[in-house]
């Protein structure tokens, strides 16, 4: 399991979205984000279903998965 606590594009709020891991300043989690690449949509479309979601966000959420992969 990832450590998302060292990511600044995600939060978790306490009775926020269940606790779950949050892009920050909305109610998206992180997981929508890997579940619709894997279900074969790409960022521009992840970015138009989830307005309040910024491209750098995604990005940095997708590098923190990389790195820490990679570390693994």
């Amino acid at each position: 399991m990832l450590d998302w606590s060292q990511c600044p594009a995600v939060e978790r709020v306490p009775g926020k979205v269940g606790g779950t891991w949050l892009f920050v300043g909305t109610r998206v989690p992180v997981k929508a984000l890997f579940e619709n690449i894997e279900g074969g949509a790409t960022i521009d479309e992840f970015l138009g279903w989830f307005p309040g979601v910024g491209r750098d966000q995604v990005e940095a959420v997708l590098d923190h998965a990389q790195a820490s992969l990679a570390g693994a």
